[in-house]
C-alpha cells in the first residue's frame, strides 16, 4: 500500500465509463495525472477490468467482490478472477452496493489471502470503528446523502470528515483514511487533506465532465 494521497476514480455504470468510453476515459485520466505526486486509482466496472488494466498504468481496483472461493457461484464476483484481470484491489460496501458486516469481514479477509488492497465504504463513525477493527487497506468516508449531489463532504459536514479521521487514525494508525460524496473540484481535495484524510473517491464531478483531464489535473495537483 502506498503512503502517497490518493484519489480514486468511481467509474460506476455510467455510460460514458462503459466498455470502449471507459478506455477512453482511463487514458485521457492517466494523460491528466502523469507527474503527479499522489496515487491514482480507477475502478471500472468489472467487465472492463482486463481492458482498463491493459491500456494504462495506473492501479486498478474492482468495484466490488464476494468473499467466495472458486466453485459454483453463479453471478457472483470472484476476488481471484478480478485480480487475473487486472485489479490490484477493490472497493467494498459502497453505499450503492451496501454489505452485512459478517460479510464485509469475510470479504476483507478473502483479499488479505489474495493480496488485494481494500478500500471498504462507511456511512458513520460508529460504523468505520468496527469495520477498521478489520484492519482494511483504506477506510472510506461517505455521506449517502451528498453522492452526486455536487455538495462536498468536506464543505457541507468539516467537523464529521475531522472527528472522523482524528478518531480512526488515533485508535486504528495503519488505516488510512480517505472521504467521499459530492467532490467536485480541486478546492475539495484540498479541504479534505486539511480534515485529516489522506485522499478521496470521486465519481460523476469526473466521468460525467464534458472536460474530464481538466478536473483530474485540478485535483491530483491537491494531492
Amino acid at each position: 500500500m502506498s503512503g502517497k494521497n490518493i484519489l480514486v476514480i468511481n467509474f460506476k455504470t455510467y455510460r460514458e465509463a462503459t466498455g470502449n468510453n471507459a478506455e477512453h476515459l482511463a487514458r485521457a485520466i492517466e494523460h491528466a495525472v502523469n507527474g503527479t505526486k499522489g496515487r491514482i486509482v480507477l475502478a471500472p466496472q468489472v467487465t472492463d477490468l482486463h481492458q482498463i488494466s491493459h491500456t494504462v498504468s495506473l492501479d486498478v481496483f474492482s468495484q466490488h467482490v464476494d468473499p467466495i472461493t472458486p466453485g459454483s457461484h453463479t453471478g457472483w464476483i470472484l476476488p481471484e478472477s478480478v485480480k487475473a484481470n487486472g485489479a490490484i484491489g477493490s472497493i467494498i460496501n459502497h453505499s450503492e452496493h451496501r454489505m452485512e458486516l459478517d460479510k464485509i469481514e469475510s470479504t476483507v479477509k478473502r483479499c488479505k489471502e489474495l493480496g488485494l488492497e481494500t478500500i471498504v465504504c462507511v456511512e458513520t463513525l460508529e460504523e468505520g470503528l468496527k469495520i477498521a477493527k478489520l484492519k482494511p487497506d483504506y477506510l472510506a468516508y461517505e455521506d449517502p446523502e451528498l453522492i452526486g449531489s455536487g455538495r462536498p463532504i468536506s464543505k457541507e459536514k468539516p467537523d464529521s470528515v475531522r472527528e472522523f479521521a482524528e478518531t480512526i487514525k488515533k485508535d486504528f494508525p495503519e488505516v488510512t483514511i480517505i472521504c467521499g460524496a459530492g467532490i467536485s473540484s480541486g478546492e475539495d481535495v484540498k479541504k479534505s487533506i486539511e480534515l485529516g484524510c489522506n485522499g478521496v473517491l470521486v465519481a460523476s464531478a469526473i466521468v460525467k465532465s464534458h472536460n474530464p483531464e481538466a478536473i483530474v489535473r485540478e485535483m491530483a495537483r491537491y494531492l
